[in-house]
C-alpha cells in the first residue's frame, strides 16, 4: 500500500487549524498486521542508513520535535521508530520546567544549547514549544511576552534551516478518552505506574485551554522550513508507521552524498 505520508499528514500553510477536525484514529486506510509491521520496519532500516549517510557527509543534522498532551506517546515514539538508529550520532532532550539558571536568559537560550552538532540528529521530547503552550494556559507570563514568541520561534526555525539544520515538528494527537484510558493502564501495570503524577489528572482540567493553544502554534508556527505534521495517535502502531515514514521521506529529501576518500585510494598499498 502506497501511502504518502508527509503529504497526507502536513498541516497545510496559511489553513485555521481545528483539531476537531482531525481523527486520532485515522490511519490512513491501513489496518494493523504483518503489512504495516513490515512497512515499519521496513522505514526504521531506512532511517538507520541515511543516518549513517548524515553522518559520514557530516553537512547537515535532524531535528525532531515531539509534542502531545500527556500520555500521547512522546516516550514510545522515540524508543520504537529510534530503535534502530547508532546512539553515537542521536541524542534526546527532554525539556521540563525551566530551572533557575534557565529562567535567567531568554526562553530559547535552553532550546539552542541542545541543537544537534552537523551529523546528528536531534529529538526535543517536548521543545520550545512549551512556551506558548503552558505558559500560556498557566498564564505564567503576561500575554505581551508569549504573544510575541510565535515569531522569535519562526526566526530561530529559520536561523536553524539557514544553517543545514533540518526540522521536523510532530504533535501526536489523541483524543481525551484514549488518555483516560493510557493513564488508567499506567495505575494498573506495577512497572508503570511511576509514571503517574498528580499533574496528569490535575492537566487535564485545561484539555480545551490547551487545544486552542495548540491550535494557534500549528497555525502560526507552521513554515516551509519547519512544517508541523499532526500525528493520529490513538493506535500506536499507526503513529509509528507514520512518524518513522515521514523521517525516512525527509532524509531521503535531503539529497545527501557520502563524501570524496581524504587519500588517493589507488596509491593505498598492503604490506
Amino acid at each position: 500500500m502506497a501511502t504518502n505520508f508527509s503529504k497526507e499528514l502536513i498541516v497545510k500553510r496559511g489553513t485555521k487549524v481545528k483539531l476537531a477536525d482531525y481523527d486520532p484514529d485515522d490511519t490512513l486506510g491501513w489496518d494493523k498486521g504483518h503489512k504495516a509491521k513490515a512497512s515499519s520496519e521496513k522505514a526504521i532500516e531506512r532511517i538507520d542508513k541515511l543516518q549513517y549517510l548524515l553522518y559520514a557527509e557530516h553537512k547537515h543534522a535532524l531535528l525532531i520535535v515531539l509534542q502531545g498532551l500527556d500520555a500521547a506517546g512522546k516516550d514510545g515514539t522515540i524508543r520504537h521508530v529510534m530503535a534502530g538508529v547508532n546512539p553515537q550520532g542521536c541524542d534526546v532532550t527532554s525539556f521540563k520546567k525551566p530551572s533557575t539558571e534557565e529562567l535567567e536568559h531568554d526562553f530559547l537560550w535552553r532550546v539552542h544549547t541542545a541543537i544537534p552538532k552537523y551529523g546528528d540528529i536531534g529529538i526535543f521530547n517536548r521543545s520550545h514549544y512549551e512556551d506558548v503552550l503552558v505558559v500560556r494556559v498557566h498564564d505564567l507570563v503576561p500575554k505581551s511576552v508569549w504573544s510575541k514568541r510565535y515569531d522569535q520561534i519562526n526566526q530561530f526555525e529559520s536561523t536553524l534551516n539557514q544553517n543545514n539544520v533540518k526540522i521536523l515538528k510532530f504533535f501526536l494527537h489523541i483524543s481525551k478518552d484514549e488518555q483516560k484510558k493510557r493513564f488508567e493502564e499506567r495505575i494498573d501495570d506495577p512497572d508503570r505506574r511511576w509514571k503517574i503524577s498528580q499533574s496528569d489528572f490535575a492537566e487535564r482540567k485545561f484539555w480545551p485551554d490547551y487545544t486552542r493553544a495548540y491550535e494557534i502554534a500549528l497555525e502560526n508556527c507552521n513554515t516551509p522550513y519547519a512544517p508541523w505534521y499532526v500525528i493520529p495517535s490513538n493506535k500506536k502502531w499507526f503513529r509509528n508507521l507514520a512518524v518513522s515514514h515521514i523521517i525516512a521521506e525527509t532524509l531521503e529529501s535531503m539529497k545527501m552524498k557520502f563524501p570524496a576518500p581524504t587519500v588517493d585510494i589507488s596509491k593505498l598499498k598492503w604490506k
